[in-house]
């Protein structure tokens, strides 16, 4: 195993996508993960000259509760050939990322799982779901906010307004914890448009919303004719809504659920509490689906505790368990409210136990420590710190993960 050489950089990737079933991106979609790759921290596990193993880590920035935004370790482009399985090269990967990451300082470490039960060995924790949507527009009406009607939509091609809509992003990212500052080059990847994944549909299309000359707003979208018996049946595909404030947002709801010649919206990959869901005439009539998104690990449970507010005051010992990474066992003595935490060693009585897998669910606001403790995964040690620290932890807005790495 060692750190990847530039040079080397196609023969790993190459790794991965058999790992994904060998299916080949386009072009752009190559080139984009290729500049953005960490060579410096990425990591290749080698027979001879074959690549048997991959991972990488992006050098992210991700908005905790309280709004600061914190160093987090993507972790990303994790595989094993198939011939190399069960003989332990993705455990040694994951040894030697956490240490690399625990001696650079880094507090957090975050992924998205092609499969949900792989990572909590490693201890991370399912900290952000996403909803996806499938709603029959032909049926389902939507309300708007009052001011929806001051806002002015235009279409525009993505690329000419790709900074008006970054200024868009940047100014959302500090309100919801799980977001992520996008470093240069990852605006690329919301342009991202090859023919072969567009499945008939048509290019990326581009609206954006103003008010009093300002963009306050916009989305991207395709858009997938159909025709059946009854006449048109197309589908809009939804890939980013994003705005300032509700009338902006439902403005842009609104255009999209009026497309012409389209009876349904498919919009995934969209946090939980959005409010477009208590706009609609017919929440069943919306095909709802949850699922697993952000997986977050305490690499520093100390540090990673402290950079975060809570929501209430708080005064809890935790008794921490972390096999894979033990210089976060022991007793953490955490008090914080609104304004700023404490977190440090302590010998005193604990009020919690619990692993580090559920710390890092409960990171980001959007798990309930009580719902874990009612799942056996917490154990309650001083009557009433369960829900002093669930009431803690939570967030007012549900934690989200914008978009993939």
């Amino acid at each position: 195993m060692r750190v990847l050489r530039k040079s080397e950089w196609n023969t790993w990737y190459e790794t991965l996508i058999r790992a994904f079933s060998g299916v080949q991106e386009a072009a752009e979609e190559r080139e984009l993960w290729d500049a953005l790759t960490e060579c410096d921290r990425s990591l290749g596990v080698w027979e001879g000259e074959r690549c048997v193993g991959t991972a990488g880590a992006f050098s992210f920035r991700m908005t905790v509760p309280g709004g600061a935004s914190v160093p987090a370790a993507g972790v990303t482009m994790v595989s094993v050939a198939a011939t190399h399985r069960r003989r332990g090269v993705l455990t040694a990967m994951m040894r030697r990322q956490l240490d690399d990451l625990h001696a650079g300082g880094e507090p957090l470490a975050v992924l998205t799982a092609s499969e949900p039960d792989i990572y909590g060995r490693f201890g991370y924790g399912i900290g952000t779901f996403q909803i996806r949507a499938e709603i029959d527009t032909d049926r389902v009406r939507l309300s708007v906010p009052p001011g929806t009607d001051d806002v002015r939509l235009r279409y525009e091609a993505p690329a000419d307004v790709l900074d008006a809509c970054e200024a868009v992003y940047a100014r959302l990212v500090p309100a919801r914890p799980g977001m992520l500052a996008r470093q240069p080059g990852w605006e690329r990847l919301g342009l991202l448009d090859p023919e072969s994944d567009r499945d008939g549909a048509s290019p990326l299309q581009c609206v954006v919303a103003e008010r009093d000359g300002e963009v306050v707003g916009y989305t991207r979208f395709r858009v997938k004719p159909a025709w059946g018996p009854s006449g048109h049946d197309g589908t809009v595909l939804v890939q980013d809504v994003e705005g300032l404030d509700p009338a902006a947002r439902a403005a842009l709801w609104r255009f999209l659920f009026g497309i012409d010649l389209t009876t349904g919206l498919h919009t995934r990959g969209r946090p939980v509490d959005e409010e477009w869901q208590h706009m609609v005439s017919d929440i069943r009539r919306c095909g709802l689906r949850v699922k697993d998104s952000l997986h977050v690990r305490l690499v520093d449970v100390g540090a990673a505790l402290e950079v975060r507010t809570y929501q209430a005051p708080v005064d809890v010992v935790f008794e921490v368990e972390d096999a894979f990474c033990p210089w976060n066992e022991g007793r953490w003595r955490l008090t914080g409210d609104a304004k700023g935490a404490s977190c440090v060693r302590t010998e005193d009585t604990a009020d919690l136990a619990l692993s580090v897998r559920e710390l890092g669910a409960a990171y980001l606001g959007g798990v309930s420590l009580v719902s874990l403790g009612a799942a056996g995964r917490v154990r309650e040690l001083r009557q009433g710190a369960l829900t002093e620290a669930s009431v803690a932890f939570s967030s007012a807005v549900a934690p989200w993960l914008p978009h993939g790495f």
